[in-house]
């Protein structure tokens, strides 16, 4: 039987945003797909003029292309991408594979978020404003684990072109439309679906995974317990990834041995894997 899935990325990432998700759906025997969202895999300034019915449709075409050549065909995504995913399953009716939400934002209300959020909704209407302003990446980077922390700052230090150093607030805009959609249409998706979130996420609260759960017809929830915002490269990286094999019944047939990095303070060496 040909099993697929396709991979979606979040806000200003890519695949590495999942970590080892994607080496380990493969090893399971699940040819996986991940398309560059629009505005992504440039330079942040790509993403001024983007809007979300750009990064929906580059996702359903992907799917249209992609479902026919598989038996069963799973969606999965991260972040802006989990928003996608919820979006794509509804749109499609997607009954073929199973859905995975991963740390979806459909309220930015986590414990880093300020409280003077609401004011961007006004800088929305001043448009050349808003695609002047940077909403920066900064520490702790979605990571509780410090050391894996520590690597991504140097890799951010390096220029190495994993993820965005900041995107601008015009896109944010585009992000909030994702979210608004999602609220609209969560209650008609129609495929089983794993919700999956951190109780410590910086960007949102168990309030997105509670509404998810509750307006999807066939959930089930993943509550993280010692991670923040990126959950496949934190401290519940390897939780993760095998409750979502379980969820869509793969097995991986053997242990991928780390290999390891030697940015981490004191000599202390990190697993590649941990960040993608």
């Amino acid at each position: 039987m040909r099993v697929g899935a396709l991979i979606i990325h979040g806000l200003g990432g890519s695949e590495h945003d999942l970590g080892r998700m994607r080496r380990s759906l493969e090893l399971a025997g699940i040819a996986t797909h991940a398309p560059t969202l629009p505005g992504h895999g440039g330079t942040p300034g790509d993403l001024r003029e983007v809007r979300a019915e750009a990064w929906l449709e580059n996702v359903t075409a992907a799917y249209d292309e992609l479902v026919q050549r598989y038996d069963t065909f799973h969606v999965i995504g991260m972040c802006m991408g989990a928003l996608l995913a919820l979006l794509l399953a509804e749109r499609r009716q997607h009954r073929k594979g199973r859905l995975v939400a991963l740390a979806a934002p459909v309220f930015l209300d986590g414990w880093s978020v300020p409280s003077y959020r609401w004011l961007r909704h006004m800088i929305y209407r001043m448009p050349r404003l808003a695609g002047i302003m940077r909403v920066q990446e900064k520490a702790p980077f979605g990571v509780k684990n410090t050391l894996i922390r520590s690597a991504i700052k140097a890799r951010f230090e390096r220029g190495d072109p994993f993820h965005y150093r900041w995107v601008p607030l015009t896109c944010i805009r585009q992000v909030d439309r994702l979210r608004h959609w999602v609220l609209d249409s969560a209650r008609g998706i129609p495929c089983p679906t794993l919700v999956a979130n951190a109780r410590e996420d910086e960007l949102t609260s168990l309030r997105s995974a509670e509404f998810l759960l509750d307006a999807i017809p066939d959930a089930k929830g993943l509550i993280l317990e010692n991670s923040y915002h990126m959950i496949c490269i934190d401290n519940d990286r390897k939780q993760v990834t095998r409750s979502v094999l379980d969820f869509l019944g793969a097995f991986t047939a053997r242990e991928v041995r780390p290999v390891t990095v030697s940015h981490a303070p004191h000599g202390q060496a990190v697993p590649l894997h941990a960040f993608g």
